[in-house]
């Protein structure tokens, strides 16, 4: 999305998506982590570039860097009118780097964190363009941890064009963050070790901003629905707070903000950042589909209105999100309030059954999505089915095979344990 000036954005609600897809750079022989895309990259351009332009075969699909240097990321260069096709995009995009690290010995491995990446002594940031922002960001939060070093998600932008639109729109994504993680872990294994918390890299991601605790708040935005409350609300007590560790003012900027969903008012959208990778493009643009509905039928005032919507705050969501972020589809949600938001009767529900009902309301006669989404809910959020093969003390060996499981799913486009 181009930048524009405020509140004449020209992409309205529901018009388009912007995807983007994080993966790790991989030996594979060890599966340990390869920090080489600045030459990957080179191998292509013949210089450090930070991005890649789409090829001839994907004309809206292009690469760019991130923090770590082991991490490429696949994005829709605009966003686009239509989800569907874009899985066959992205998988086309994935076996082309995938031929391309074949000179280097490496290829790409899906899933939410490396499941026995040391951070601290493998972590190496990206030297080249853009360098001052990550040492900025490295300074402040010391970047050589999981929350930052060890994390790959799945980013869905969703456009607005004006207040009333942002202000709905917000609205709606803040009531639907909680259930992500009920549908989107995959982070079960992290330091080598099995844990019960199934959604690591949330629960890490959560912590990451410690330091400067205005930076990522409660995951869950603050109930601000105007440009002007949000830059008073978020923005304003965000930089005030860098300010004293980022004199040269290379933060002030709205991408700082690392809550579960972000204002970009600069390019008219808002993006939602608490999904986790899944193990192919198939099943992220799936994913995607059933997250971006949800929000879409919140909008559209489907269960409760707009003005009930805005009075939830930020510990009655919070409170759920955690609870998603330990046990996935296996929550009990006990906030009969949060229930009602989606026309649930009950006073409790388990969320993964809130997302089959989600599903069967909203897109169980989509052609090319609904196949996948039913094996997915049937057999459970890939954490857990990464749980089905390992015990609660895995070896290394182990964890490799997961490993090259993973980087055979995504290499040939099928589920995992499906």
């Amino acid at each position: 999305m181009t930048e524009s000036t405020p509140w004449s954005y020209p992409r309205k609600a529901f018009s388009c998506t912007g995807v983007e897809l994080e993966y790790m750079v991989v030996d594979r022989e060890s599966m340990n982590v390869r920090p080489i895309v600045d030459e990957l990259f080179k191998s292509i351009t013949g210089s450090y570039d930070s991005d890649i332009p789409p090829s001839d075969e994907t004309p809206n699909i292009s690469w760019s860097n991130e923090l770590a240097l082991h991490v490429v990321e696949l994005k829709t260069d605009e966003p686009v009118e239509r989800l569907e096709g874009l899985a066959a995009g992205f998988q086309a995009n994935v076996d082309r780097v995938n031929a391309q690290l074949e000179q280097f010995g490496a290829h790409l491995l899906p899933g939410a964190v490396h499941p026995w990446m040391d951070p601290i002594a493998e972590m190496r940031l990206w030297p080249h363009e853009a360098n001052p922002i990550y040492e900025a960001f490295d300074k402040i939060f010391n970047c050589k941890g999981h929350g930052w070093a060890n994390l790959q998600s799945t980013h869905i932008n969703l456009p607005f064009s004006n207040e009333e639109e942002f202000g709905r729109l917000h609205a709606a994504i803040r009531m639907v963050l909680p259930l992500i993680p009920a549908l989107a872990a995959s982070s079960p294994i992290l330091d080598g070790r099995w844990s019960p918390i199934a959604d690591q890299r949330l629960e890490v991601y959560r912590r990451n901003s410690v330091r400067i605790p205005e930076a990522a708040g409660l995951v869950i935005p603050e109930p601000v629905f105007t440009r002007a409350d949000y830059e008073q609300s978020i923005f304003q007590p965000l930089y005030t707070a860098l300010r004293p560790h980022d004199p040269e003012g290379i933060l002030q900027h709205e991408w700082a903000n690392s809550r579960g969903c972000i204002a970009r008012f600069m390019r008219g959208s808002i993006e939602i950042r608490v999904v986790d990778i899944q193990e192919c493009p198939a099943a992220d643009l799936a994913v995607v589909a059933l997250i971006t509905a949800a929000v879409k039928a919140m909008y559209d005032e489907r269960w409760i209105s707009y003005e009930e919507q805005k009075s939830y705050d930020v510990k009655t969501l919070h409170e759920v999100l955690l609870d998603t972020i330990r046990y996935a589809e296996r929550t009990r949600i006990m906030s009969a309030p949060f229930l009602r938001a989606f026309g649930w009767t009950g006073s409790t529900g388990w969320a993964g059954d809130m997302w089959v009902r989600l599903f069967d309301e909203l897109l169980a006669d989509d052609t090319e999505f609904a196949p996948t989404l039913r094996k997915m809910l049937a057999k459970g959020t890939l954490s857990s089915r990464m749980n089905q093969t390992i015990g609660r003390y895995p070896d290394r060996s182990q964890l490799k095979r997961i490993t090259e499981d993973l980087s055979a799913c995504l290499a040939e486009g099928r589920l995992y344990g499906c």
